[in-house]
């Protein structure tokens, strides 16, 4: 058990509990906090701090404190690199190395330890610079052996793991994509699920199709698994139809979108999870999130950090896109950033600071949450409380 802790003289404290605070991020100033066994047990205003709250203080000294990141889309299990893409893509040069293909290669390589140090190289970078729960799925194996190695190695660094095994056709099968498809909902399912929470497709163009993602995501279903689906990144499709067919968590990148998609996840639990990362890192067109706030959708932020189209896990730099570009406000952006990914994840322990949430708690070196936005680029994360521990700062 971690010592009971005040963390006092908060100049701005985004609880996103509209209860204890102003709008939607549940907004207190001049704020303290009361953790104990791991939990927030009370936050509010520092005239209320109850008498005797706790053993330990800590002064914030007038700065910002807001609910540690919750990054609900990430690719972490992986080997090699993708530079020359990435160069090539920005000088307008074409390239043809093989995209996914080129990391799937090098990550069936890489033994156990070498992915293992970059799933830890990762986590540990997000959560310097706010990220306190990460999602992680798999997708760079694309055999039975090695999707659930992937996915047993990212259970080891979080609970919120990902079985994408319908990421790409692997080579092996470019002739016969529906017998990959059985492969994936047979065997390689069988041997994932195991170690999986979530099922996911790349319903694409050049990935899977309608009928493929509704067959692999129904057996996941039927294992227990619950679904997320990459939709919309490339173009309008059957993506966010099947997402809420399924009852799926989240439709994620929804770059493209037809009016009936926006009604049908507005009519529903799915979240959009927007990746503003993929965009800045294709020069693509970023997603329309007025579009979608203004229809009623949950929206969630999360950074898609994989090693071809979006080499980042920090979710600041995505909060700032996501204001500067997408036609988000700062509190907007902030709030789909934290208790977005906790719906997308359909978590309510994380996401927020109010009693009974786990105390994830990020000191920003600013006055106000705005500051992510309005500062782009600079590291403002001060220190970081896990669970109530610290473990950055």
């Amino acid at each position: 058990m971690s010592p009971s802790l005040l963390i006092d003289n908060i100049g701005s404290l985004v609880t996103n509990d509209p209860g204890l605070g102003e709008g939607a991020l549940g907004l207190v100033e001049d704020a303290a906090l009361v953790v104990e066994d791991g939990l927030v047990v009370w936050a509010g205003p520092r005239a209320r701090i109850p008498e005797g709250a706790a053993r330990e203080r800590f002064d914030a000294a007038g700065r910002a404190v807001v609910p540690g990141f919750v990054d609900s889309h990430a690719h972490l299990v992986f080997a090699g690199d993708r530079t020359a893409e990435f160069e090539a893509r920005m000088s307008g040069r074409p390239y043809t190395a093989g995209g996914i293909r080129t990391t799937v290669a090098a990550t069936r390589k890489a033994t156990d330890q070498e992915l293992r140090a970059n799933v830890r190289r990762l986590v540990a970078e997000a959560l310097r610079s706010g990220t306190t729960t990460v999602e992680c799925k798999s997708g760079y194996g694309l055999t039975v052996e090695h999707e659930a190695r992937s996915l047993r190695l990212a259970a080891e660094y979080t609970h919120e793991v990902t079985y994408l095994g319908a990421h790409v056709v692997p080579p092996e099968y470019a002739d016969d994509p529906d017998a990959y498809v059985e492969l994936v909902r047979g065997p390689m399912l069988e041997a994932c699920a195991p170690h999986a929470r979530w099922i996911d497709v790349f319903c694409e163009r050049g990935a899977f199709d309608g009928d493929q993602t509704r067959a692999i995501l129904a057996a996941g279903k039927e294992r227990g698994l619950v679904p997320r689906v990459h939709a919309g990144q490339l173009g309008t499709g059957p993506g966010v139809a099947i997402a809420v067919e399924l009852g799926a968590a989240s439709a994620d990148h929804v770059t493209h979108l037809t009016d009936a998609d926006v009604e049908a996840l507005a009519s529903s639990e799915t979240v959009a999870t927007l990746l503003p990362g993929a965009e800045f890192s294709t020069r693509s067109p970023y997603p329309d999130a007025r579009r979608l706030l203004d229809a009623g959708v949950t929206l969630a932020l999360a950074a898609d950090c994989n090693p071809g189209s979006s080499y980042t896990t920090n979710i600041p730099f995505c909060v700032a896109l996501a204001v500067r570009d997408m036609n988000m406000t700062p509190a907007e952006a902030v709030w789909a950033a934290t208790m977005g990914g906790a719906r997308a994840l359909r978590r309510t322990d994380v996401g927020r600071l109010a009693p009974g949430g786990r105390a994830d708690v990020v000191l920003l070196d600013a006055p106000s949450y705005v500051h992510l936005s309005y500062r782009p680029g600079v590291p403002l994360v001060a220190r970081v409380w896990k669970d109530g521990a610290p473990v950055v700062g």
